[in-house]
């Protein structure tokens, strides 16, 4: 597995973007958004998924290394790129948020490239001090008082999901890193509560919280999403309503070729086609983790990490929401969901994993070589 694990990552990625693209054709002609063109969603999509690949293609070959050597300026690009945001005239403000700028015919999500400023710099930082890893103040406080830079605006435009996102992959490369655990406890329990407060005082995301604890109640409000996804999955059942067969994509399920792609799923391809997904995203998962364990270097470890947990994280956000596991959050399905920031960023960590495989030194080899040498002793 630690050999072949990169191409089963690969494979696997490429048959959920595939499975993206298809479902992505079977919803998107009913959105109210389609401007008439019943191909229009898989147009851009198309487009999307071209300057994805190239991106992933560059992040494979470019030693990974690079990104060591100019975190500061990508992490201080993505800072400018979240306050353009609140900028009158580029910052596009949707559904009560402001997440979004204009960038010529298109539109990009700051927080997308945000994410990779994030675990590159927790990459260099706990390679540098990893040694002082256990510390409150060079394993804990500093670090996350620098990635605040990124938290705060992304906050304030009222995205709490990638918040929770970027501080979930944080801890999990604190974790990695050595750090202590009361201090990643204590972090992981200030940020629900903090998650909470904000949810609570917030109209609209006060309502998701109660919609989420009495779905039935608020069907036809805020629950409406998690309510007609779970009709959604009960209509498909095992075998599946059929490809295009589904009946929530017309107009029932609002964002059905987005955030809620996954209820489309099981609707129109059933429980298998579904829990194989999931398979995918678990062994997207378990293929990255080896990736990333078997780096020649601690950064590339951590940035392998970073990668996986941030793919891995959102993929379980998104499934959980849909399922009514967790309370209603707009984030889409990494390689699956539309959304051209998303995807392109996705493949770029794809990327960034093949490099690290690329220069990786696998340690079952290592061990065998030395003990034909006879540097390596059996023990009887």
């Amino acid at each position: 597995m630690q050999k072949h694990g990169i191409h089963v990552l690969l494979l696997t990625v490429a048959g959920l973007v595939v499975l993206g693209l298809i479902m992505l054709f079977s919803t998107s002609a009913f959105a109210h958004d389609s401007h008439g063109d019943i191909y229009f969603f898989v147009k851009r999509q198309a487009i999307w998924l071209g300057v994805g690949v190239v991106v992933a293609f560059v992040a494979a070959c470019v030693d990974y290394h690079f990104w060591e050597r100019w975190w500061q300026v990508i992490f201080a690009a993505a800072f400018l790129l979240l306050l353009l945001c609140f900028v009158p005239g580029i910052g596009l403000r949707l559904n009560g948020s402001s997440r979004w700028i204009h960038l010529g015919p298109g539109v990009l999500q700051p927080s997308e490239p945000a994410k990779i400023a994030a675990i590159i710099f927790l990459a260099w930082w706990f390679e540098k001090f990893q040694a002082r890893s256990k510390g409150f103040l060079m394993g804990f406080a500093v670090p996350m008082g620098i990635l605040s830079l990124l938290l705060v605006p992304i906050l304030l435009e009222v995205d709490i999901g990638n918040t929770a996102l970027i501080g979930g992959t944080a801890v999990a490369m604190m974790f990695v890193a050595g750090a202590a655990i009361r201090w990643l406890l204590l972090m992981g329990a200030a940020g629900l509560a903090g998650i909470g407060f904000l949810a609570m005082h917030i109209t609209e995301r006060q309502g998701r919280i109660l919609a989420f604890l009495n779905p039935e109640k608020f069907r036809l409000g805020e629950g409406l999403q998690q309510w007609q996804a779970l009709i959604a999955f009960g209509s498909g059942g095992i075998e599946g309503l059929g490809l295009g067969e589904g009946r929530q994509k017309m107009l029932y399920l609002p964002y059905a070729h987005t955030d809620f792609i996954f209820p489309m799923i099981g609707e129109e391809l059933g429980l298998r086609i579904t829990l194989l997904t999931v398979a995918g995203y678990l062994l997207v998962c378990l293929c990255g983790s080896l990736v990333a364990s078997n780096s020649r270097d601690s950064f590339g470890h951590f940035l392998g990490i970073g990668a996986v947990m941030l793919i891995s994280l959102q993929a379980a956000v998104n499934i959980g929401v849909t399922t009514s596991l967790l309370p209603n959050k707009g984030m889409p399905l990494p390689f699956i969901s539309y959304g051209g920031s998303n995807l392109v960023v996705c493949l770029f960590l794809v990327g960034l994993l093949v490099n690290i495989h690329r220069q990786g030194k696998p340690l079952a080899p290592r061990l065998a070589s030395a003990f034909l040498r006879g540097r390596v002793q059996p023990r009887l």
